[in-house]
């Protein structure tokens, strides 16, 4: 499993680098200036994390899917399945977060195999995107 990522707040990277490894997953990040120092920072684990860099994600995710990894995107869409109702992977699987606010890019919402998308009680339509991430990866997982 991996968490591929557009650009979001630096603080986010620490907390879904620690949910990936507590999943078993790798972290996916596109090359930005910013993002080493964002997982230096945020990275308290002690040994060494599963990193893989990207490049263009659009492109990454395009890769991994002419490969046959199952593309699941956290997203509130029509067809998307409630995290309840998300089997765990039982094959490889990435899952794809978007920016907070505008969510997964079109082009790649295009290439998803699946959605799921977390549901709200309260008054907020979404969740912050380390916390929503974690909570898909431990569900792909089978640990929730």
């Amino acid at each position: 499993m991996a968490a591929p990522l557009w650009p979001l707040h630096g603080a986010n990277l620490g907390t879904l680098l620690r949910s990936c490894d507590a999943a078993g997953a790798c972290l996916a990040v596109p090359r930005l200036p910013w993002v080493p120092q964002a997982l230096a920072r945020g990275n308290t684990l002690r040994r060494r994390s599963c990193v893989h860099h990207t490049g263009d994600p659009l492109r990454w995710l395009e890769r991994q899917r002419a490969r046959g990894v199952r593309l699941v995107g956290v997203e509130l869409a029509d067809e998307a399945v409630r995290l309840a109702d998300l089997p765990a992977a039982r094959e490889p699987t990435v899952a794809v977060l978007g920016h907070e606010q505008s969510g997964i890019p079109p082009e790649a919402l295009d290439l998803l195999d699946q959605a799921v998308e977390i549901p709200m009680v309260g008054h907020g339509a979404t969740l912050n995107v380390a916390v929503a991430g974690s909570l898909v990866l431990y569900k792909l997982a089978g640990l929730l």
